[in-house]
């Protein structure tokens, strides 16, 4: 059976945020997620991690946000009716789906949990999407790329008792599951309930927080490059020393360096 696991088991150092983004720059944000998620729990085989829903992962990544740069958000939106740039500022409580909770990971196929829905004469067996799912769906195509991830994840299918090819499910059956996929994992779809102050106008937004981290991690390592670069030519130290120093160090020896 699946173990339970404590995920992320803690925040990321500057060393370790530093090898996680190199390691996960080039990849696609499936794999980004699950880098990252290995970064802060190496004990866990990475093909378990990539085995966690959606919404578990990204209920991990938001904790794992929180250990290593802070509880609060500040993110950037554009209102779809007039373009008016908007800056939204708010908690990681406020858009948790519930409470942080320890995890039980498939460690095989067979392991992973199986869900049914019953929508009219359909009873259709399917599992919660993961990040294998997305990374197999990405496609230009956003609808095919839906369609795809829903394949993939849907089981077994029986019309009134009698087996029925996945390909041939209506498509209110399928929204439906898709419906119940959502419902089972909340965390997986966070939407931002926004108004804009010069239109007035409301609109819902996603906010994805595997973008919204790497964007968060890839601006803080090139500054932190650019720190280890003039420290380490200023007094002769390595990279791992300059990084195992507490940002404030580093800020008071960058002081100096300027004078």
């Amino acid at each position: 059976m699946g173990q339970t696991l404590k995920i992320p088991a803690r925040g990321l150092s500057a060393s370790e945020l530093l090898a996680a983004w190199e390691r996960g720059t080039g990849q696609p944000p499936a794999g980004k997620a699950v880098t990252l998620l290995a970064a802060s729990a190496p004990e866990v085989p990475p093909e378990r991690l990539a085995r966690l829903s959606i919404g578990q992962r990204d209920a991990c990544l938001f904790t794992l946000r929180e250990l290593t740069f802070g509880s609060r958000l500040v993110a950037l939106a554009t209102c779809p009716f007039c373009a008016e740039r908007l800056e939204l500022s708010f908690d990681v409580a406020e858009i948790r789906a519930g409470p942080p909770t320890a995890l039980v990971a498939a460690q095989d196929e067979e392991e992973m949990e199986a869900h049914t829905a019953s929508v009219a004469d359909y009873e259709v067996t399917f599992r919660l999407p993961d990040s294998r799912d997305l990374d197999a769906a990405r496609s230009d195509d956003p609808e095919a790329g839906r369609q795809e991830l829903v394949r993939r994840c849907l089981l077994v299918c029986h019309n009134r008792g009698e087996p029925r090819p996945i390909g041939e499910l209506p498509a209110e059956v399928v929204a439906a599951v898709v419906e119940e996929m959502e419902r089972l994992d909340p965390q997986g779809d966070v939407q931002l309930a926004l108004a804009c102050p010069s239109c007035g106008r409301e609109w819902h937004a996603t906010f994805d927080i595997v973008s919204f981290f790497w964007s968060e991690i890839d601006a803080w390592a090139y500054r932190m490059l650019r720190e280890v670069h003039a420290l380490a030519s200023a007094y002769g130290w390595s990279e791992a020393e300059i990084l195992a120093m507490s940002q404030w160090r580093r800020h008071m020896y960058l002081t100096m360096v300027g004078e």
